[in-house]
């Protein structure tokens, strides 16, 4: 929908924009998108540009890391036999897979569990719990989980365990009774604030890998796992985790690992090909999601581990069969979930139900929806067994706290957890209409009875004489783009739209040519799914269009495209 274009920065660049551009040998623009992007000086600049490792922070600034790593090393040197307990999603495997592969590298064979979704739900359970005792584990380690999960860190300490939390999500007020607990989240304003499981994860390992007999083994092949789970997981990706994406990104370029090479492979791309964070978030991330939503994350985790790329392409195959399932799933919800939304334009807050919705799946419709009309939504549906109680995922808008939203509501609800912009919830059946009630009414209350227009940041208006390989080339010092460092927007001066024609399986996305009016020069553009917004007849109009410069790679040849993100009549 067309939104309301702000200049990204409060504050225009000062005049020594262009002595700080020949400083950091960059353009003057470069310097003008950093400085909007609140980096003012020349270090903050310069360690963007090149966030190297050794600009890491100590692990020991993770409250509770120091603790829990005594804790682990105390546990081995006893003799005791380590469990590891992940989630299903990708942060949580590949927070999983960098813990086994960091003991597996020291030789050492350690238990794991990720809990099937279907089965058990999210977080930590008793049954799993008294599993792995079973199996022989004395010490448990949680990634990705465990902050809020009492009963079961509780059940793990009478089984005689010791019990290491590491999580990264926030704390209740009430904390489990483990040994040692790692959370960033546990004190406000340090620097690891925004890891994410695999991030705490990988942390923990660095500051293990000194404590452990024996010489420290190079920790640095991992980081290719922390920069999948990192981007998967849409954490901010500035400070921390900049620099372990950044440096995660070049492995994943190199393929070393043979589950990431299948991964990519069945992803269409080649086994060699640089890959941004929004390839990696959109493509090679939701394969690996896959297993966990639609119910068995342990085949993930086995692509991640396995030792060779004979080994990892069966598995890379099954994986991206399921995804296919998951997106045929995945639309026929959508399309069922717009068409309810439909019928409900005039409410300020949407709750959605479909009784045989996929659990695994609605999180990502959500998403879809609020794309699609701009207001927070829940959706909900009846997984098998769940003896009248319905599950729900919710995703907001920019201007509306999720979280809030579902504590002004929770009389009505069984329970429900998450944070401002993404949330899960669960009620009793006989309260869907309470709910949807009570919901819109809070939103009201919060925003008004008025839809909000999205607002889109622009970076800088920028002529079509001005778009080339370098200017492209600069703009990939900025990668990886994602939450906290979103890719620049520009706005182009008055252009016309030369040639125009829609492609895609309902003609959902539109191919444009954008003229300069002044000096002639032609750019092609991509409009995804804005073929019903972007008609035919604006053919030979003169308009305004917000976009994003790329390379297109389409058919080995590289071409200049533009990603068409907003318009102006």
């Amino acid at each position: 929908m067309p939104c309301i274009w702000k200049p990204r920065g409060e504050t225009t660049a000062p005049a020594s924009a262009a002595s700080i551009a020949e400083e950091l040998s960059v353009s003057p623009l470069i310097v003008e998108i950093l400085w909007n992007r609140g980096l003012t000086d020349v270090m903050e600049m310069d360690k963007f540009l090149s966030p190297l490792l050794r600009h890491m922070a100590n692990p020991a600034e993770i409250p509770g890391l120091t603790k829990a790593v005594e804790t682990i090393a105390q546990g081995l040197t006893e003799g005791r036999t380590l469990a590891v307990w992940g989630d299903y999603d990708v942060d949580g495997i590949t927070a999983t897979a960098v813990i086994k592969e960091f003991f597996a590298m020291r030789d050492m064979d350690i238990l794991h569990h990720l809990p099937n979704r279907m089965e058990e739900g999210y977080g930590m359970n008793v049954i799993g719990v008294e599993r792995l005792h079973e199996q022989g584990a004395t010490m448990l380690l949680t990634v990705d989980c465990g902050i809020s999960d009492m009963e079961p860190v509780a059940r793990a300490r009478e089984l005689g365990m010791t019990v290491v939390v590491s999580d990264h999500h926030l704390p209740g007020e009430e904390l489990p009774d483990a040994h040692a607990i790692c959370d960033p989240r546990l004190e406000d304003g340090g620097s690891c604030d925004d890891l994410a499981g695999v991030g705490v994860a990988f942390m923990l390992m660095v500051a293990l890998n000194k404590l452990l007999p024996g010489d420290p083994v190079d920790v640095r092949p991992l980081l290719d796992l922390v920069a999948l789970g990192t981007i998967a997981d849409i954490v901010k990706l500035t400070g921390q985790n900049r620099i372990l994406v950044k440096n995660g990104l070049l492995l994943i370029k190199e393929a070393k690992r043979p589950g990431m090479a299948a991964l990519k492979v069945v992803s269409d791309y080649e086994r060699g090909a640089e890959l941004g964070a929004g390839q990696i978030g959109f493509n090679l991330a939701p394969r690996i999601n896959a297993a966990g939503r639609m119910g068995d994350p342990s085949k993930a985790l086995n692509l991640l581990l396995a030792k060779d790329f004979d080994t990892a392409m069966p598995i890379a195959e099954e994986l991206n069969s399921i995804n296919m399932e998951r997106r045929r799933q995945e639309q026929e919800i959508a399309e069922q979930a717009f068409a309810q939304a439909e019928t409900m334009r005039h409410m300020a807050g949407l709750v959605l139900y479909g009784e045989d919705w996929h659990p695994g799946i609605i999180g990502i419709v959500a998403s879809r929806v609020v794309e699609k009309f701009y207001r927070p939504t829940l959706i909900l549906c009846s997984p098998e067994a769940s003896e009248g109680v319905l599950k729900g995922s919710g995703r907001s808008i920019s201007e509306f706290n999720l979280y809030e939203g579902l504590k002004a509501v929770s009389g009505v609800l069984v329970g429900f957890g998450g944070h401002k912009q993404a949330a899960g919830m669960s009620l009793e059946a006989k309260n869907l209409g309470a709910l949807r009630e009570q919901f819109n009414q809070y939103v009201i209350d919060t925003l008004g009875p008025e839809p909000l227009t999205p607002t889109l940041k622009l970076d800088h208006e920028l002529g079509f004489s001005n778009i080339n390989n370098t200017l492209l080339q600069e703009l990939e010092l900025l990668q990886p783009f994602g939450m906290g460092n979103p890719e620049p927007v520009f706005a182009t001066q008055p252009v016309t739209v030369a040639e125009h024609r829609t492609f895609g399986r309902e003609h959902e996305h539109v191919k444009l040519v954008l003229q300069d009016k002044d000096t002639g020069a032609k750019f092609p553009g991509k409009a995804w799914r804005m073929g019903k917004t972007l008609p035919r007849d604006i053919q030979g109009r003169t308009m305004r269009f917000a976009f994003t410069p790329k390379i297109d790679r389409f058919r080995g040849i590289p071409t200049i495209d533009l990603r068409i993100r907003d318009w102006l009549y």
